[in-house]
């Protein structure tokens, strides 16, 4: 009997929506979970009669599913201080790249490194951005796997260096005071310049700016004097400055010795200037009746180091930190924005794939064209709410038992029915 059909949608309605409750209950603690909901809409009603007025006397055919809607909303974000996870707050999706090359997008950001140093899913999807060459991201690059492992950063030659000291204007005719600093090769490694300061006179010091001889020459011993000179002061103590315009720096070379073309570990002749004056152009040795003391030192190079740590910006930069010191960035998350997310096609794994409902992923940066923002060492937790889910819980086994109340009393009918012919 076709009354039997229109209960059997409602058994079937009321099942769907119990298979959706479960559902949402099920990832309750899913990381970027979003809750699921169906909608529902009438079969076609048939007009057999009109009554009196000439309205149409219509019997509905049942009830089907018309859509399953998620709830994009975000959830709440949990700090997990693991420097790899990731959550978005606002809108937007992080782009994966599965087995086969697909994009996918996905909300949940318990991102890890794989053994290979790049960051992933947990169901082993790479994550993907813009990548960083000597720590510079390019953004208009095509997207590629993030890499966030064991990464070495060469050193930077040493240009510049810089001494802000006193020489004891008390001090006698001998007396000797002294400075050091580390400069770097062209390989990244450090050498210790030594800057010895001798009274010649009054108002005079002699420099002496030495550096190991077996840092040089293979075998060396003992120091090796790579610059000399004098350095004169006024009455006031205050540095005098020869020449016109007055020479500001003192150039200093580090060669090696012949035939030798390389510096004992390999790298090769430096060359550097010791700048006497502050970007003010004031000198940064003076003479004064104090005690002679250096009190700052600095230059410009960088040893070489390996990836001790990072962490997200957000604007989805993963900054990376050197044994060195230096911080260099690694490469940048991308975000993808949808037309509709609504469109979006869930395929399981926290994962979604564009539709033509979606429409085509807008890849770009976080933090610009409406996209979120990236917030590092945290989580987005599934926007579950357990209460709302309890409530269409009853009402789903309320509509579900109703309709299977319809069916036994349609099932009675029937029987009686059969019951007259007999």
């Amino acid at each position: 009997m076709g009354s039997f059909s229109i209960p059997l949608s409602g058994l079937t309605a009321a099942q769907g929506s119990l298979q959706s409750v479960s559902n949402n209950l099920a990832n309750i603690n899913t990381s970027g979970f979003k809750d699921q909901n169906l909608t529902f809409s009438s079969l076609f009603s048939q007009a057999g009669k009109t009554n009196g007025s000439g309205e149409p006397l219509q019997i509905g055919s049942g009830v089907t599913t018309s859509a399953t809607a998620s709830n994009f909303t975000e959830g709440n974000l949990n700090p997990t201080n693991i420097n790899s996870n990731m959550a978005l707050q606002g809108n937007g999706f992080f782009v994966v790249q599965g087995a086969g090359g697909l994009q996918n997008y996905t909300r949940a950001g318990d991102f890890t490194a794989n053994n290979a140093g790049q960051l992933k899913t947990p169901s082993g999807d790479l994550v993907l951005g813009y990548p960083a060459v000597n720590g510079v991201v390019d953004t208009s690059a095509a997207l590629q796997p993030l890499q966030v492992g064991s990464a070495n950063v060469p050193g930077v030659t040493t240009q510049n260096v810089g001494i802000t000291a006193n020489l004891s204007s008390t001090a006698a005719i001998g007396d000797t005071a002294s400075s050091n600093l580390s400069v770097y090769d062209t390989l990244g490694a450090p050498h210790v310049m030594s800057v010895t300061y001798t009274k010649t006179a009054a108002n005079t010091w002699s420099y002496n700016v030495t550096v190991p001889t077996d840092e040089i020459t293979v075998g060396g011993t003992g120091n090796t004097t790579v610059a000399s000179g004098s350095l004169n002061f006024n009455t006031s103590g205050v540095l005098q400055l020869s020449g016109t315009p007055p020479v500001t720096a003192i150039p200093i070379a580090i060669s090696p010795v012949a035939p030798a073309t390389t510096l004992a570990g390999g790298a090769a002749p430096m060359s550097f200037n010791w700048n006497l004056v502050d970007a003010a152009g004031n000198p940064t040795i003076t003479q004064t009746a104090t005690a002679s003391a250096t009190s700052a030192s600095n230059q410009d190079g960088q040893g070489s180091g390996t990836l001790k740590d990072f962490a997200v910006q957000p604007d989805g930069t993963i900054l990376g930190t050197f044994t060195s010191g230096q911080t260099l960035a690694l490469g940048k998350v991308a975000v993808a924005s949808f037309g509709d997310i609504e469109g979006l096609a869930s395929i399981g794994g926290n994962k979604y794939e564009a539709t033509s409902s979606s429409g085509s992923a807008v890849i770009g940066v976080a933090g610009t064209g409406g996209r979120g923002t990236v917030v590092g060492g945290s989580v987005e937790q599934s926007n579950v709410d357990i209460a709302s889910e309890f409530a269409k819980l009853i009402v789903a086994q309320q509509a579900y038992s109703a309709n299977a109340k319809s069916i036994t009393t349609f099932n009675q009918v029937s029987q009686a029915t059969l019951a007259m012919i007999q």
